[in-house]
């Protein structure tokens, strides 16, 4: 059994289940494995959430982020010594001082006009158009659940300013979807390159870990190869 354990962060829009291709080819290989299940009621919920998980492991943490679920990684591995590595899966990698917005108004993306809210400002990506934004290369059988089971976040998040980024001191991964209409490729790119991140990139959705799991396998094992016993 490898000496590590694999924590996975979701995005909005999605939960811990959304990893289900993923978690098997990694225990597969020996790894213990944990996915977090956000609330997506606030960033600060969402990292303590997230905190919470990496402080009842005693020993080596591969911390893993897909999407908004990057931003909370980069949050939540601040002064968490047991965290070896960061993993970004087409994910957001904040500096201090941005927000999501300001990000997506750089790299101009699709889902600011897929956007639909509730009653009480949490956000969905309207169904007609979830394929189009998160989704295009999953079966339709899958693109049905995956849009049906959207959790929605607050839409503040979107907002939040973020502080010192963990990537600074935590050594990083990096896996570009080329073909990601959410986040788009260049900014993946360029905050995969400010992070100093070991990068790999893939043609697939943003739901890269839904369509290709073995790409996203083998990165979050290439990173804990550094840090873990054979």
């Amino acid at each position: 059994m490898k000496d590590a354990t694999v924590v996975l962060v979701h995005g909005a829009f999605a939960d811990g289940s959304s990893w289900g291709n993923v978690i098997p080819l990694l225990e597969k290989h020996g790894f213990k494995v944990i996915a977090v299940q956000n609330p997506l009621t606030s960033f600060a919920d969402d990292v303590a959430t997230t905190r919470r998980v990496i402080d009842a492991e005693s020993g080596s943490v591969i911390l893993v982020g897909h999407s908004y679920g990057g931003a909370v990684i980069t949050t939540a591995a601040l002064d968490r010594k047991n965290v070896s590595a960061l993993v970004y899966i087409a994910a957001f990698g904040p500096d201090e001082g941005e927000n999501l917005q300001t990000l997506l108004k750089e790299y101009p993306s699709k889902i600011s006009s897929a956007l639909v809210p509730d009653a009480a400002g949490f956000l969905y990506i309207d169904r007609n158009r979830f394929a189009e934004v998160f989704a295009a290369d999953v079966t339709e059988t899958v693109l049905s659940i995956m849009s049906a089971t959207q959790k929605p976040i607050n839409s503040q998040t979107f907002g939040q300013k973020y502080d010192t980024p963990a990537w600074k001191t935590i050594p990083s991964w990096y896996l570009v979807a080329t073909e990601d209409r959410m986040i788009p490729p260049p900014a993946q790119r360029a905050m995969a390159e400010r992070a100093g991140a070991v990068v790999t990139e893939t043609p697939a959705s943003h739901a890269v870990y839904v369509s290709k799991p073995d790409a996203v396998s083998d990165l979050i094992e290439q990173a804990a190869r550094q840090f873990v016993s054979s």
